[in-house]
């Protein structure tokens, strides 16, 4: 396996609608996508951190924190239609290829993921010589305790007759957390999908895993964010 380099992919497009420009909303103080590039910076890890943004807003504070930021994304992937894979390609078709090997996809909705997190995940990508990493943390409630409701509410056999009731006799589910995709460039340009072949689950603390997408998550964020800090400012 080819190792070259490492790219970082920020992606920040602007009006989100869930919760306004969420990507630059202040938390604890600071813009949300701030906490993700100083996460990309502090694992010493990436050749270059590129920020994709349809905003000129949102490149300039970028920049402040110290990511690159050499185009705006297209017009057509700043539609909510857009898929992550047609942005990251985007990136890719830009940059000189000859320096990177792999990328690491961060998505700025996840500001409590670590620049640990980022360096034990390329740890794991080397350790299992890995075609892609993605990180996943626990569910909370088992799938197996859910199911689907008619429109008369009537749930007869809801749960299965062998289920235990017991959460720790029943199987661990993992969903994805959207913190860490990281890939071999040429794998992921043959496929366009990172699960494949090879690809490894680098498994996150669900407190280090909030996905934010509305006012909840981002009130959660905010408390869990000022609690880590307390620790650290009393050690």
């Amino acid at each position: 396996m080819k190792n070259n380099g490492i790219l970082a992919v920020i992606p920040a497009r602007s009006g989100s609608k869930g919760l306004k420009d969420k990507n630059i909303k202040k938390l604890n103080g600071k813009p949300l996508l701030a906490y993700t590039i100083e996460a990309a910076i502090e694992s010493s890890v990436f050749k270059e951190i590129i920020v994709s943004t349809d905003s000129e807003t949102y490149a300039d504070i970028a920049r402040q924190f110290g990511a690159h930021v050499p185009f705006l994304r297209s017009a057509v992937l700043a539609e909510d239609s857009a898929s992550t894979n047609d942005v990251i390609t985007e990136v890719l078709d830009w940059i000189n290829r000859e320096k990177f090997s792999q990328f690491m996809l961060l998505q700025p909705t996840s500001p409590l993921r670590t620049a640990n997190d980022i360096t034990n995940a390329l740890n794991l990508f080397t350790e299992k010589k890995a075609n892609a990493v993605v990180s996943l943390c626990e569910v909370d409630h088992s799938p197996m305790y859910t199911g689907l409701v008619p429109e008369n509410l009537r749930i007869d056999s809801f749960l299965s007759k062998d289920i235990s009731y017991r959460r720790q006799d029943l199987p661990k589910y993992f969903r994805l957390n959207g913190a860490i995709y990281l890939s071999d460039i040429d794998y992921f340009l043959k496929y366009k999908n990172l699960y494949e072949e090879k690809c490894f689950a680098y498994i996150m603390d669900k407190r280090r895993s909030v996905d934010i997408d509305d006012e909840f998550d981002f009130e959660l964020a905010t408390f869990l964010l000022k609690s880590r800090k307390d620790k650290s400012d009393n050690i």
